[in-house]
Parts: structure tokens; sequence; C-alpha cells
């Protein structure tokens, strides 16, 4: 077998391969072999036919095409081999030359893997924020614990700010209700701010049984197109009021929310938990900061395939997101300004795919420069640690069994201690 490379781009080649005699012989062979179990002779049982006795029977033209089918077959996984390539997905063939049983000469047009030029790896400047806990984020702390502590009653007043009410709503825009206006039995704290400008200040003043409308106008930047800056009416009972009474910050309190002896152990507990939540967060944002800047400083083909494959996965999260906060995509297209579908997937969702695969073409070069691996104890315990957060479902469970689960698992190992490795070859502090 006769192999000559031809590099189209980065990302893919064309194989020209050239079979001589006796490859084709071999694969007739094989051909033959495998026609012979349906050849139907007289005399024997179907498919323990002698060879040399079915091959009779076997129609020349079919016997080409099988003899065309094992030699393409055979010599492109072998030729990929023998150049050290990494094929995406099943090459197109073209058959430049054929003589049968003396010569056959044909293309192999395939994506391959790439091959990934690292940068300096052990050099990177990005570091850590440095982290700060403030006092106004101790405080906000303590506010959610004074209002967990919080006594309602009913009341049959007018309803005032800082009130928990029970609501039933229907917007109506020109006299038609409009997606995501109306709400039955919603809890609503006035002075909370969930709902437009003037809508919770409007239900002020208003007793429990009333029924109003509330003539209210969307802000010009709210995030759906077809309401910003539009009048509606927001017919509105209110169903019920809840006086809400928040209690000081104190030893007392303290002591109800921990083995705390004041309000000066409170904090300082908090503070310490505060540190540990931002430690985390800016270790994670220095891991994502150091693998973009590790793609940026290296050479990462990025093959089409790739980038249309993980094309599909973001779309399809996407739209599952989108689908569970009530928007369709048709809604989200329009605020964001995109003409069509097609547009938005060939900019903002492809520019997404493009980065996720550099960043996955970059880790798997270093974590094969840095000798990473993920073992086996590793991996059965990064799949127990999964089995005992789905412990009571068992359909889950079964899943941990799938071969293809658990290579997916094994794969977000071995990226997690890439990125592990990378973070402690950069390890830097501001």
């Amino acid at each position: 077998m006769k192999v000559v490379k031809k590099t189209l781009s980065d990302t893919k080649v064309a194989l020209t391969v050239t079979l001589d005699t006796s490859e084709l012989k071999d694969a007739e062979k094989v051909a033959i072999e495998k026609l012979a179990r349906d050849v139907k002779v007289p005399g024997f049982r179907k498919g323990k036919t002698p060879v040399a006795v079915a091959s009779k029977g076997i129609d020349h033209n079919v016997l080409q095409e099988k003899t065309l089918d094992n030699a393409i077959s055979k010599a492109v996984a072998a030729a990929f081999l023998e150049s050290k390539l990494q094929a995406l997905e099943r090459p197109t063939v073209e058959i430049k030359k054929f003589v049968p049983g003396e010569m056959l000469e044909f293309t192999a047009e395939v994506e391959i893997l790439p091959v990934i030029k690292l940068g300096d790896y052990k050099k990177l400047k990005s570091v850590t924020e440095k982290i700060v806990v403030k006092e106004s984020d101790i405080q906000d702390t303590i506010d959610r614990i004074r209002h967990s502590f919080s006594e309602k009653k009913d009341v049959k007043r007018a309803a005032k700010k800082g009130d928990e009410t029970i609501i039933d709503f229907v917007g109506k825009k020109d006299g038609v209700a409009f997606d995501g206006g109306t709400g039955s039995d919603y809890n609503l704290t006035l002075g909370s701010n969930q709902f437009i400008p003037g809508f919770e200040d409007g239900i002020i003043g208003h007793k429990p049984g009333e029924k109003f409308d509330l003539e209210l106008t969307f802000p010009d930047d709210y995030n759906a197109a077809e309401l910003k800056g539009a009048k509606v009416t927001f017919t509105t009972t209110l169903k019920s009021i809840k006086e809400v009474s928040v209690p000081e910050i104190d030893d007392k309190l303290a002591a109800k929310s921990g083995p705390f002896k004041n309000v000066a152990e409170l904090k300082a507990d908090i503070k310490r938990e505060l540190l540990v939540q931002k430690e985390r967060e800016a270790n994670e944002k220095l891991k994502d900061n150091l693998v973009k800047e590790l793609v940026s400083v290296s050479k990462v083909p990025v093959p089409e395939i790739l980038v249309v494959d993980q094309s599909k996965s973001i779309e399809q999260d996407f739209m599952n997101n989108l689908a569970y906060q009530g928007i369709t995509i048709d809604q989200y297209l329009e605020n964001k300004g995109f003409e069509n579908k097609e547009k938005w997937l060939g900019t903002e969702v492809k520019d997404v795919a493009t980065k996720r695969v550099q960043a996955g073409l970059v880790l798997a070069e270093l974590s094969k420069a840095e000798k990473i691996e993920a073992t086996a104890d590793e991996l059965e315990a990064h799949v127990n640690s999964y089995k005992q957060q789905y412990a009571k479902n068992a359909d889950a469970l079964k899943q941990f069994e799938n071969p293809e689960v658990r290579r997916d698992i094994a794969s977000r190992l071995l990226t997690e201690k890439t990125v592990d490795r990378l973070l402690e070859l950069n390890s830097k502090k501001k």
C-alpha cells in the first residue's frame, strides 16, 4: 500500500492511497467468504457450502462491489494509522482508478484532530483577584437571618410597604392578555421590586378582597421586546395581607441562629464563611482565566465538525433553559436583535462553541504534556460521589453502569485534574 498525504488545512487532509494486486486479492478473498454464506447450492445447507463451490454462484458485479468496499475500508484505517492521523468523521472517499485484480487508487478526505502547539503554560499572567469581605456583605447576611426569624400575622388594614401579600393578576396590552402577565395566588412582598415600577406601589393602600386596575408602562429596557415601553393594564385582586415583624439583631437572636454567645461571634462566623465562599469563587474564576489565556498563547486550530457538534449541544441546553423560564426562542431572538435563528446559531452560539472546543483541545494537549491521567480508583471515587447525589433515584443510579456515562465522567475528571495542574503551575497572588 502506498499513501501520499496532502494537507488541505490545519484541520483537514486528503490521503491518496494506492493498492496493488496482492492487497486486492486479499480483499476479494474476504468478499468471497462473506458472500458465500448466502449462496444456495443444491446438496448443501445454506452457509455450509464450501467456498470454492459457492464462489462460482456469486454475481461478478456484486463481488467487485464487495471487494472494493473491503479494500477501501481496510486501507483507510491502515492509512490513517500509518500517517498517525485521527479522523473526526467518516472520510469522503473518491475512487480515482480501479483495475479489477490489478490496482486501486482512491482519495480519502476528512477533518482530523489538529496538531496543538502549546504556549508557555508555566508562565501565564492571570492572577487571583484580591479577596475582600465588606461590612455590607456581612450586613446582607445578617438581614437575611433577621428575616428568617420574622413573625407574620394576617391583617385587614390597607397594605403598606414591607407587607407580604397574596394576589391574583391578569396583565393586558391593548385588551389582550400577554405571555407571563398572569398569576394566581402569587406571594409578593411589597417593596421587593419583583415587578415593574409602579406595580407594588399601586397595591399599597388597598385592603384584602379589593379588585382594582393598575395602569402601568413597561420600561424601555425591558427584556421582552414586545413589551418595551408598552402601556398595559393589570387587573389585580388583593387576597390577603400579612404584617411582617422583623426582629433586631441582638445577642439573643445570635444565639438562636447558631452556637454563638453574642452578635460579635455571629459576625465573625459570617465573615469566615463569606471569605471561604469568595476564595472558592475567585479560584474558579482564576481557573477560567488561565484556560482562556492558555488558548490565546497557543496555536489551536478548530475543526468545523467539533464546532458543529458543540453548537448542537449548546443549542439544546439553551432551548431547555428558555423553556424552563417560560420564554420562547422567538422572544429571545427578537429581544437580542437577531434576524432569525440561523443568525443566532452562526454568531452567538458558534462563538461559544468555538471557545469550548479550543479549551477542550488545549487542555487535552496539556494533559499529554504533563502526563496527567485519571486512575481507575479516582474514577470509581468520582462515580461514587455522583451515586451519593442520586441515592434515592434508582433509574439515575443505573446510568452510572453505562460505559458511555462512565467515559464521560472519566473525561470530566481528567479535565478537572488538568486544570488543577495548570493552576498549580501558575500559583500567583497580587
